[in-house]
């Protein structure tokens, strides 16, 4: 198996298991009222990390198994998620390893826009115009949520990533 193959398999396994981390045991946690947003965090990183390309298959993963467990139209969940690795990934060229700032600052923004887009076609596009009730108790606590695990995980992806490039030059060296 190629170092290509194993890196699709690796990234497919991440987005399954913060997909079930996400769905399946946050909500079961009664000391949770709101969580961190696994999917954005993935997201927006490895679209920082690795780029466009990347951000994007990230975003069409996490999209696709969002919009099938939400229950809602296909193709809503995917559409935000896509955008988002997309736009992560053309911050690459700003890209330091060392450098946490940035990435707690696209984790934010990532999360007040996804938390917006919800709002705007889930909740307003219903007649519910309330917005000032759904920052206070689902935007804010949410992103502060996702910015303090962004500090652990983006790390660890950071860790992942690194981990899989040795792999990749590894073999092109044994190639050669």
């Amino acid at each position: 198996m190629n170092s290509n193959m194993k890196r699709i398999i690796a990234s497919f396994l991440l987005v399954i298991l913060a997909f079930i981390v996400q769905t399946c045991i946050f909500p079961l946690l009664p000391f949770l009222a709101v969580y961190p947003n696994l999917m954005v965090i993935l997201v927006f990183s490895f679209g920082f990390i690795r780029g466009s390309a990347w951000g994007m298959g990230y975003g069409l993963i996490a999209g696709l198994l969002m919009d099938l467990s939400s229950g809602g139209p296909l193709g809503f969940h995917t559409l935000i998620f896509i955008w988002m690795g997309y736009v992560n990934g053309i911050c690459t060229k700003y890209y330091y390893e060392d450098y946490i700032t940035l990435p707690l600052v696209l984790s934010a923004l990532n999360e007040v826009f996804y938390n917006f887009y919800l709002y705007v076609f889930g909740f307003l596009v219903r007649g519910r115009l309330n917005f000032g009730y759904y920052f206070i108790n689902i935007i804010l606590p949410e992103t502060i949520f996702t910015v303090v695990t962004t500090l652990i995980l983006y790390r660890l992806f950071l860790y992942i990533s690194r981990k899989l490039e040795e792999m990749e030059k590894r073999r092109d060296t044994t190639i050669v």
